[in-house]
């Protein structure tokens, strides 16, 4: 089976991105299955209704979260009906589920959103939960899992991938909204630090480049918004699994709105 997974969605340049393209690259790649992480969907926080049935409707199957997933504050609604999921290690009392169950070509797949310590909300510890929670999966003979790790620290991702890649089928970083150079298959188990941002490439992370450099020169912060016009650019991780949930390949995909696709394979041991 092949799965796409496209990291954080920033914004309606980003939205716009999908539309035009996802379902050509659906084709294309022969994907069976594609994830998206939701959480800077709707200007650049959060997710709207609106927002949320747009991107169903241009090819995405399930989405995750992150740190911004309750923005906007009718996302609790939304988890009764559409399948997305928020970091697994929010406190259990939080809306929303950790992990997506499907059926995807004969075999149980699960789908785990996972977050990181450093900068981000108090959540548990993501190292102990994860290990619990694929003791579980493996126990129900699920072999084909997927985490969405989103953090803001490479040496967490990494560490996870160090501990969890002879146990999961891949381990794909969001966040930071800067993609990393670094997709490989190792052990059966694919992995990338951060599969980057889709939406506006000229700005900082996504956003008018206005506050970010005023923050960084006078200490000041303020709002940060998408440009209504931008160059964009859409980044997508695509990786096969064989029957046994082990990774047999990969790519990154990159989309620009003036370039010809860029498809970068994965380095393998």
């Amino acid at each position: 089976m092949k799965i796409g997974f496209i990291g954080d969605i920033v914004g309606k340049p980003g939205r716009l991105m999908l539309k035009q393209y996802l379902k050509r690259l659906q084709q294309e790649h022969a994907i069976d299955f594609t994830i998206a992480n939701y959480e800077n969907a709707s200007h650049g926080y959060g997710l709207t209704e609106t927002n949320c049935k747009e991107l169903f409707s241009y090819g995405v199957d399930m989405m995750t979260g992150g740190n911004h997933s309750f923005d906007k504050k009718e996302i609790l609604e939304l988890f009764d009906s559409y399948p997305l999921i928020r970091p697994l290690n929010y406190p259990k009392e939080t809306a929303g589920e950790g992990v997506y169950k499907t059926t995807l070509l004969g075999h149980e797949v699960a789908i785990i959103n996972l977050m990181g310590y450093y900068t981000m909300p108090m959540v548990d510890n993501p190292f102990t939960m994860i290990v619990e929670e694929i003791k579980k999966l493996k126990n129900q003979n699920i072999q084909h899992i997927i985490i969405d790790i989103h953090a803001e620290a490479s040496s967490e991702k990494n560490a996870l991938y160090a501990m969890l890649k002879e146990d999961v089928s891949a381990i794909l970083g969001t966040h930071t909204h800067v993609g990393t150079d670094d997709l490989q298959v190792i052990d059966g188990c694919c992995y990338v630090t951060d599969v980057g941002l889709t939406g506006c490439r000229d700005g900082v992370i996504g956003m008018d480049a206005t506050i970010p450099l005023k923050r960084f020169l006078t200490a000041l912060g303020g709002h940060h918004d998408v440009p209504e016009k931008c160059k964009v650019i859409l980044q997508m991780v695509v990786f096969e699994l064989d029957d046994d949930g082990r990774c047999i390949g990969a790519e990154k995909i990159k989309i620009y709105d003036d370039k010809p696709k860029i498809v970068t394979q994965a380095w393998r041991d």
